[in-house]
């Protein structure tokens, strides 16, 4: 990874658009901070799309389409977007699988996540996961003492061994059916929301992330960025993002927007 100093600046102007997670790289220790929030209204008022691209669930997404300054929200790590149409006052949702096939997969994801807390000491369902449709998030260090990597590397190969796809976050291990996963449904609502095709415009989109579950966005996007806090998790990716900011999770985010906007706005 190269520092963001070392972002081209016309690249930097070219950019319409910023990508990006929500825990620990929107929010700091759980909390998202006025630099952070201020951040994303700056980067919609410059006229560039924000997007959130997260793990957390539908309840949670429905609230930041409509509340944040966002043009759309990718959730459950690929699961649905959501994006709220403010001219005809309606909710624009799509999801993967239909409501039928969700709630089969309900019920079944209970029983395993059943099975993970009974087998892994200290693992919990994570707090948020009622207000899922899709997949199971196992705890490890939001509301519980952090878990050793054996831990978590056991809640993985627990949810690989029922079927599920599985993904590390910086607090949660998730889990679902189906083969899908952030950039698959990025790409959708760029196609059907804004007439984008990401294949040939990445080059115009910026993600800013900070682990794991991120991967397939880092390894797409030539100038996706990590906040710095994404070096704690080692070699632990198999894509890694073009460039590191100095600063930490939300920090580092709006480290990032005022590159950008130093670009765009001289």
């Amino acid at each position: 990874m190269k520092p963001l100093s070392e972002f081209p600046i016309d690249a930097r102007r070219a950019i319409k658009g910023v990508l990006c997670d929500i825990d620990d790289t929107l929010s700091t220790e759980g909390r998202i901070t006025a630099e952070a929030y201020s951040a994303m209204e700056r980067l919609q008022k410059a006229g560039l799309l924000v997007i959130p691209v997260t793990g957390r669930p539908a309840g949670w997404c429905d609230h930041i389409a409509r509340m944040w300054p966002v043009d759309g929200v990718v959730g459950e790590n690929g699961a649905f977007y959501f994006r709220y149409d403010k001219a005809a006052h309606r909710m624009r949702r799509h999801f993967v699988d239909d409501a039928a096939t969700r709630a089969e997969h309900r019920i079944r994801l209970a029983q395993i996540g059943a099975e993970i807390i009974k087998a892994v000491p200290g693992a919990a369902i994570a707090a948020d996961q009622q207000y899922r449709e899709t997949d199971l998030a196992i705890d490890f260090c939001e509301d519980v003492a952090r878990l050793p990597q054996a831990a978590i590397d056991e809640i993985v190969l627990r949810m690989e061994k029922h079927g599920l796809t599985a993904k590390v976050s910086s607090i949660h291990v998730n889990g679902w059916f189906g083969s899908y996963d952030k950039l698959s449904m990025t790409k959708i609502l760029m196609r059907v929301a804004f007439a984008v095709d990401l294949d040939a415009a990445r080059n115009h989109y910026v993600f800013v992330g900070d682990s794991p579950n991120d991967t397939p966005m880092f390894g797409y996007f030539p100038y996706a960025v990590g906040v710095a806090n994404i070096l704690d998790f080692g070699a632990r990716f198999e894509s890694m993002p073009a460039y590191v900011s100095i600063k930490r999770c939300g920090a580092g985010f709006a480290e990032t927007a005022t590159s950008l906007l130093a670009a765009i706005q001289p």
